[in-house]
């Protein structure tokens, strides 16, 4: 894979792949932001993987631009073009629909189909997850079934609860705090991708592997009020 080294202003190093959403270029960005922190170089502030891109921050007063972008090019040749490996596969339970899924009837409406077959496809699929950002903890899934790749809602709801399931065209995610969100919220879940109180606050990295399990009304309120 081609790769290219670009610098966003004076502080952020980018290592680009091909653009494209793809399991293998993907997995090549973990390998090679995995191996860019363990290197520990001076300045360097955080690295981040993304879809198709690494980000390394750094202290221009510290780092070594150059050497920072060397290190970033001979990572890439070194990993070359891995499996698609995945981490940790996490079972989520979400209860769909109702109260809790809001958006659920919109979407079988897009996918012209029963709301059964919208939490069918949902839940069918294991999900990898891409990248992190927009909120701590926060993890975009993907890839959605073509036929529910219904697109964000055209006016963001002011507070979407944590633990909110959404779909976003190809992507779909957990709310990991209560936050504004546009996302078309099909269910909720009781596990919190984000959790101060853990000594690992956040549950998901990228590589990482989901799959969303349908859970009853009756269970779901057990589980939350215990």
């Amino acid at each position: 894979m081609k790769v290219r080294v670009t610098d966003v202003g004076d502080a952020c190093v980018v290592l680009e792949y091909p653009a494209r959403v793809d399991p293998q270029v993907n997995s090549a960005c973990v390998a090679v932001a995995d191996a860019v922190s363990r290197a520990g170089v001076a300045g360097v502030r955080d690295v981040t993987a993304t879809y198709y891109t690494v980000a390394v921050h750094l202290d221009p007063t510290v780092a070594d631009r150059d050497a920072v972008a060397e290190l970033l090019m001979r990572a890439a040749e070194t990993v070359g073009e891995p499996p698609a490996v995945s981490g940790r596969l996490h079972e989520l339970p979400v209860c769909y629909g109702g109260e809790w899924g809001p958006d659920l009837t919109d979407v079988a409406r897009f996918g012209q189909c029963a709301e059964e077959e919208v939490i069918r496809l949902h839940s069918d699929q294991v999900y990898r997850v891409y990248m992190m950002g927009f909120l701590p903890g926060f993890a975009y899934l993907g890839q959605v079934d073509d036929r529910i790749r219904m697109g964000r809602r055209e006016t963001p709801r002011l507070r979407v609860p944590a633990g909110a399931v959404g779909i976003a065209g190809p992507q779909t995610g957990v709310y990991p705090v209560e936050s504004p969100g546009g996302w078309r919220i099909i269910g909720q879940s009781w596990v919190r991708p984000y959790d101060e109180r853990r000594p690992n606050p956040f549950l998901f990295r990228a590589g990482d592997e989901v799959r969303f399990v349908p859970v009853s009304v009756d269970e779901y309120r057990r589980m939350v009020t215990g």
